[in-house]
């Protein structure tokens, strides 16, 4: 039997008891996830002999199913309701993580298996990501500063989460690591279980082709939603995807483990201060703000390229990381508060899978590329295409004057 949409009641003020649950379900998780990537994939693919190339496919394996599969998990959500989706795909990801541990622990796993339980464990993210999104408008009056609250939390989880990967890769194993991300999702998903979202309406039963073309038309309706899009698949491919893999390779290669935690942390620092900005700061064309706050992302690759010292790559990943966090939260509530609640979970999936899609497509390309010409080359051609993906943003009349709902 189907289950119809959580009806739609958020409380008037921003820490109400389903929030805080929802809060420490997200802080939980993504403790987990920043331990693992990109900190203690990287540095297991190296550990291991896989070497750069290696942490590409890996990296890969862990966003692409997530990219090709998420619309589909827009569509349990918006049939089953987000936490029931969300709940089982915590469990799914918590035995896929714990067998990911285990393989680690008895030796050097082969990499048809690293790359399969990672592939398996990206489905499980692509049922819980569409949820995330939906809950949050559910929830919360105020969705730009509870998106900004949880941006905060998620950034302070990136400091945390590679400064404990590294300590704790310091004193122990890979495989610790990877079993303390396993237990994150268990705790997440016991907080979602405390939700008290009511249900109401019948129960609703369509194809699931009839689902996904309804969400397509929602999706492509709106000028702005599609021409970021399409925009941010041209940034995954040339810019994001191809220095995730590049960027922390290099540091973990010239100068350590440690070094990469220190760097990651502070990129997770300045998502902080850009959520901070974003809990104040309500621009009245969010999208043209968002943008130009992308440009803080130029800081970290001209660092690296020119090969700069670890103290001034970690202030470019500062500068990053409050760009991005602007970005994201502007983005996110405009998606939010623009899409009707009933197809936003498929909506969402639709601006998923096509942000993610060409992301595995740099990574994995990024290793061979690097190797034939250099890393120099690459990362200065990365800044170039970031340059231009500002300016695509900014060019475009419908994502350039798309105004904030009060």
């Amino acid at each position: 039997m189907l289950h119809p949409p959580e009806t739609i009641q958020p409380s008037k003020r921003l820490w109400s008891r389903d929030f805080v649950f929802f809060f420490a379900a997200r802080t939980v998780s993504i403790l987990g996830d920043q331990m693992l990537v990109p900190t203690t994939i990287t540095v297991a693919m190296l550990q291991v002999g896989y070497g750069v190339t290696g942490v590409g496919y890996a990296l890969a394996a862990y966003t692409a199913p997530l990219a090709l599969l998420v619309i589909f998990g827009g569509v349990l959500v918006d049939r089953f309701t987000p936490v029931r989706v969300m709940v089982v795909a915590d469990v799914a990801r918590l035995v896929l993580y714990g067998v990911l541990a285990l393989s680690f622990a008895a030796g050097t796993p082969d990499l048809w298996l690293i790359l399969t339980l990672l592939a398996l464990g990206s489905i499980g993210t692509a049922a819980f990501q569409p949820g995330y999104a939906s809950v949050i408008p559910r929830i919360a009056n105020d969705v730009q500063k509870a998106n900004a609250a949880i941006r905060v939390t998620e950034a302070l989880m990136t400091v945390a989460g590679p400064a404990a990967a590294g300590l704790l890769l310091a004193f122990s194993s890979v495989s610790v690591v990877l079993a303390l991300n396993a237990a994150t999702f268990g705790v997440s998903g016991a907080c979602l279980l405390a939700l008290r979202l009511k249900i109401s309406g019948p129960s609703r039963r369509t194809p699931v082709r009839r689902d996904l073309v309804q969400g397509w038309q929602e999706f492509r309706s709106r000028d702005w939603l599609w021409g970021v899009i399409v925009i941010w698949m041209f940034y995954q491919a040339t810019v994001n995807g191809p220095f995730i893999t590049l960027g922390q390779s290099l540091i973990t290669i010239e100068h350590g483990e440690g070094t990469l935690s220190l760097i990651m942390s502070m990129f997770g620092l300045g998502s902080v201060v850009g959520g901070l900005v974003a809990v104040r700061l309500k621009p009245p064309y969010p999208l043209r703000g968002g943008a130009i706050a992308l440009i803080g992302t130029a800081f970290s690759l001209l660092a690296l390229a020119l090969q700069l010292p670890p103290p001034v790559i970690a202030g470019g990943y500062v500068l990053q990381g409050a760009g991005s966090a602007f970005w994201l939260i502007m983005f996110q509530t405009s998606v939010q508060t623009k899409i009707p609640p009933d197809v936003l979970g498929r909506v969402h999936a639709y601006d998923v899978a096509g942000s993610l899609i060409m992301k595995p497509v740099g990574q994995m390309a990024v290793g061979p590329v690097a190797v034939g010409i250099g890393a120099v080359p690459v990362l200065f051609f990365s800044l170039t295409m970031l340059l231009a993906t500002v300016g695509l943003l900014l060019a475009v009349p419908s994502i350039r004057n798309l105004r904030r709902v009060s």
